[in-house]
């Protein structure tokens, strides 16, 4: 029977060891090691998880998060040593914002060796975190027999957290059992703030017995250390004292009870008789989360590395294109005559802010007005933006497209030099702060068919098929005539002519990108079609897609609804007082229902758009919602399995729209489909 106990043991110390790491060889030199060397696990070390919390706020950039790892592992391997002289280890890496901080303690009924033992695997175990991986900035993992936490800021004397939590078994005992739960934890949290913060105990009473611990973490004391008992009192009494066990971990304490005694109130603080065999398991866990950390720490810079000598050769060769490019054709600019022309980049000349850059008003020497953006030289998509618009658009001209005149390439930053459209954007004119006079329903009738006459041009007719890809308010520009100039072909995309679709990262602005592409990342000109039936109701309406009105609805839901009962009219903006034709109106809102059709096969061309708005084609009637529910399986498997970065804006001489740029949650893609917003 002990001959079997001792096998069992082993095998889960064995299966242990092999969760530690994902290297084969690692596995297999760390189980000689134990076999060669370990006798039998003797006791129990407390090393079975409870809790495992983990912050959202990560360490974004690379510099950073290089920096972050260094702190971290530093934090690590000085807790090891303060912990095996003392029982617990408080301890600051880094300086101001790249601190680590990291705290771990082990519960007080524990030996030595079973601490050792138990603070081994909690530092191997608190990498679910994914510090290595995403640069998470906190973390906690409480053990049956210590506990190990990290974070940004010291955290050492705090009582309470907003991650406090309460962990409840599964199994429900009578009334008399809850009694005794109670009067346990409430007596625990009394006697252990009087008694250096720990204390163990029992209640037997009518033949049942429950056994409890409480403790606070070493800087957690006096009046402290019985608020944070306290609380968790309150939380194990309205979660988990009709259960079998519970535990309540906060930020200063723990305390758990069980029917078992779990508790071991017969060591002291100092235990080595008998302990041979732990000190040989402790030296081996120490030295295999050493080597372990060791091959994180070389897997993680050699992908830093190589993925930067990667980023910076695919930059070398598109700069050496765009080079041969620039000086090959007539687009190339001095950078001191720009410099010149915008009185050096004065804030006075300043048009407008954008993701990738700023825009300022210039006047070149021969006296022409032009608009130069300057492009924020850190960002990471500098290279593909400025790609875009030299060589995939320079070649492209239209009434309704803003023309690039130039760039500068060779001088300390980036530069592009557009023609200069004076009547500010369609954001300026429609936004809540109407800074402009308000747009006649003529004029908005003339800036609809523009912009659908050159997006028509750059899907069929132009030499080459483009895909805008960021169509919105701030990127139609207009010129004194109120002409429409769709503008910033930072995002655009060139579209092979015998493809149905390309696949891509996702990149825009929420609120105007294409179901299909937002979940699958499938790419067509029909993606554009969909921001262009947003844009048609904003400039009808007057109301951005991210307002709201009528009993919380998106403005594309309100319309739909309106639309099912032949109340268009009533979405008009009402700034116009009446001032437009009502069948005109009715039938742009259709238009902009069909563009906006949540199936892209249902969506028609730009070129048929613009017969449909010169009345030379038939308007069908919209048959789906441009919105989607969340009862479309397909959808929503397909959000579950994806997520997405959005890039940040960019705006050619007027900024406004509000962007993101993070990786957008699955549960939050299917919200942002049923009300995009």
């Amino acid at each position: 029977m002990l001959i079997q106990q001792q096998q069992q043991k082993k095998k889960k110390f064995i299966h242990f060891l092999t969760s530690m790491s994902s290297s084969p060889y690692l596995n297999f030199t760390l189980l000689l090691i134990y076999y060669f060397t370990s006798p039998t696990l003797s006791s129990d070390p407390g090393a079975t998880k409870v809790l495992l919390l983990c912050t959202n706020k990560t360490a974004a950039s690379m510099p950073f998060r290089k920096l972050f790892i260094s702190n971290f592992l530093s934090a690590m391997d000085s807790l090891t040593p303060l912990i095996s002289k003392q029982r617990y280890a408080a301890v600051s890496n880094g300086a101001r914002n790249a601190t680590v901080f990291a705290y771990g303690e082990c519960i007080k009924d524990r030996s030595q060796s079973d601490c050792n033992i138990c603070i081994a695997q909690c530092k191997t175990q608190i990498l679910s975190c994914l510090p290595f991986q995403k640069g998470t900035r906190g973390g906690r993992l409480l053990f049956d027999g210590c506990y190990l936490r990290y974070d940004e800021y010291s955290f050492f004397n705090e009582s309470l957290g907003n991650q406090d939590s309460t962990v409840c078994g599964n199994e429900t005992r009578n009334s008399v059992y809850e009694g005794n739960v109670l009067e346990l934890v409430r007596n625990l949290s009394v006697l252990a703030p009087k008694n250096d913060g720990f204390s163990v105990g029992f209640v037997d009473r009518k033949n049942v017995t429950v056994y409890g611990l409480a403790q606070c973490w070493k800087f957690v004391t006096g009046g402290n250390c019985r608020r944070c008992l306290e609380d968790a009192v309150t939380r194990i009494g309205s979660s988990c004292r009709s259960k079998e066990e519970g535990r309540a971990l906060n930020s200063g304490c723990y305390l758990r009870y069980s029917p078992n005694k779990f508790y071991d109130n017969s060591t002291t603080s100092d235990v080595t008789a008998g302990n041979h065999g732990h000190r040989k398991m402790a030296i081996i866990l120490a030295a295999s989360s050493a080597v372990l950390a060791l091959l994180l720490v070389a897997a993680t810079m050699v992908f830093f590395i190589r993925k930067n000598v990667m980023r910076k050769r695919r930059e070398r060769k598109q700069f050496g294109t765009l080079l041969d490019t620039v000086n090959k054709s007539k687009l190339n600019v001095p950078y001191e005559i720009l410099e010149k022309a915008t009185n050096y980049f004065n804030d006075d000349n300043k048009l407008g802010q954008g993701g990738s850059g700023s825009v300022y008003k210039g006047v070149m020497p021969d006296g022409n007005t032009v608009a130069v953006k300057r492009l924020s030289f850190n960002s990471t998509q500098w290279v593909d933006h400025f790609f875009n618009e030299v060589n995939l658009i320079s070649g492209v001209h239209h009434k309704n497209l803003v023309k690039l005149l130039g760039c500068s390439i060779t001088g300390p930053e980036s530069l592009l030099v557009y023609e200069y459209v004076p009547n500010q954007s369609l954001y300026d004119y429609l936004s809540v702060r109407r800074i402009c006079q308000p747009l006649s329903w003529e004029v908005r009738y003339k800036i609809i068919l523009g912009i659908a006459e050159g997006l028509a041009y750059l899907h069929e007719e132009s030499h080459v098929r483009i895909i805008h890809r960021d169509i919105k308010l701030s990127n139609i520009l207009l010129e004194d005539d109120f002409t429409p100039r769709i503008a910033d072909f930072g995002l655009a995309r060139l579209f092979p002519e015998d493809n149905s679709h390309i696949s891509t990262v996702v990149a825009g602005t929420l609120g105007y990108m294409a179901p299909e592409y937002v979940i699958r990342g499938k790419l067509s000109e029909k993606a554009d079609v969909y921001s262009f039936g947003v844009l048609v109701v904003e400039i009808v309406s007057g109301k951005k897609n991210s307002s709201y009105v009528l009993n919380s609805s998106s403005i594309l839901q309100t319309v739909w609804n309106l639309y099912g009962s032949n109340k268009l009219t009533d979405i008009v903006d009402p700034i116009l007082e009446g001032n437009f034709s009502a069948d005109e109106a009715c039938l742009m809102l259709r238009i902009g229902l069909l563009c906006a059709q949540a199936t892209a096969e249902l969506r028609p061309s730009m070129s048929v758009v613009v017969k449909m708005i010169n009345n030379n084609h038939e308007i069908s009637q919209p048959t789906q919602p441009p919105f989607i529910y969340s009862s479309s399986s397909e959808l929503s498997k397909s959000v579950s399995q994806r997520r997405r970065n959005f890039l940040p804006q960019s705006n050619t001489q007027s900024s406004g729209d509000t962007m993101t740029e993070s990786l957008v949650d699955p549960s939050m893609e299917l919200s942002l489909l049923k009300s995009p917003n």
